[in-house]
């Protein structure tokens, strides 16, 4: 992708909830868990009791989608909820991220949702974090991918950019990026890349052989996927692109290998593990009358 958004950690303004399919994650985890009522809180908490809830963290993290907790109070009638933080702060263990005033039924009914969703996407921004101080100091760009959870793209990207990842495209529709099935079906590179000409967003193309790369630049490619190949590999390769495409590198690269292939000169490196291997990061909830 020649152009991916602009790195949030240059840019970052919060975490957007604006996104309907947000709301709709939000509604259906607290429909999946309350169902038809939370019966343990209806049985032991005063249905008129009011109380304050503080969310903890356990460990060191970097903070993602604390700006739904209001939201998921919201669809349960509503708290007074407070926090100076937004994502992407960075927190120590024992450090106070939120609190919330409420109903205490209300804050008990919320409880594991609101911690599944700020475990979860925090692990993930406190994962992008890593990788992006991993490159510091080269060109190289930490790219997150479309290795999400089903049904929570929006919230996760949202997550890794918390975290300082360039978000790639969102799915199949907002740029191109052949690949090589899709070079196999169009008949070769040169042949794929001209049937693409017509569409005025970002174009890249994946590249397997030096052939490939050569036939790419050939036919007029900007931007060039090199997947699987060795720090040394990618050094060589980019060397002979000499500038004339921008160069992400994907394949299998994670903590350990991720400082070796920015040094190889990269623009982008795109890594899956941001999202699909993250973990959730510990954040407790505790209830004071």
């Amino acid at each position: 992708m020649a152009s991916p958004q602009t790195d949030a950690r240059d840019s970052h303004e919060g975490f957007d909830t604006t996104h309907p399919e947000i709301r709709a994650a939000i509604e259906r985890a607290l429909a999946e868990d309350i169902g038809s009522g939370d019966i343990t809180s209806r049985l032991t908490v005063p249905a008129e009791l009011y109380a304050t809830g503080s969310f903890l963290a356990r460990q060191d993290l970097v903070l993602a989608g604390i700006e739904l907790i209001p939201l998921i109070y919201e669809v349960r009638g509503g708290a007074q909820f407070h926090t100076t933080a937004t994502s992407g702060a960075s927190f120590h263990a024992g450090d106070v991220i939120a609190t919330v005033y409420g109903r205490a039924r209300t804050l008990l009914e919320c409880e594991r949702v609101a911690l599944n969703f700020l475990q979860r996407l925090s692990g993930i921004a406190t994962l992008a974090r890593k990788h992006v101080d991993a490159v510091a100091g080269t060109k190289a760009r930490v790219l997150d991918t479309r290795k999400t959870t089903p049904g929570l793209r929006q919230l996760e990207k949202r997550a890794a950019a918390a975290g300082g990842a360039t978000n790639h495209r969102q799915g199949l529709f907002d740029a191109v990026l052949i690949k090589n099935n899709h070079i196999t079906a169009a008949g070769g590179v040169s042949k794929a890349l001209e049937r693409c000409r017509s569409f005025e967003g970002p174009i890249e193309i994946e590249v397997r052989t030096r052939t490939e790369l050569d036939e790419a630049l050939s036919a007029g490619a900007r931007s060039l996927l090199l997947d699987n190949l060795t720090p040394a590999e990618a050094k060589d390769w980019i060397t002979h692109i000499a500038g004339r495409a921008t160069v992400e590198l994907s394949g299998g690269i994670d903590l350990r290998t991720i400082r070796a292939y920015a040094e190889a000169g990269p623009d982008y490196i795109s890594c899956g593990a941001i999202t699909h291997s993250a973990t959730a990061v510990d954040i407790s909830f505790r209830l004071d009358l």
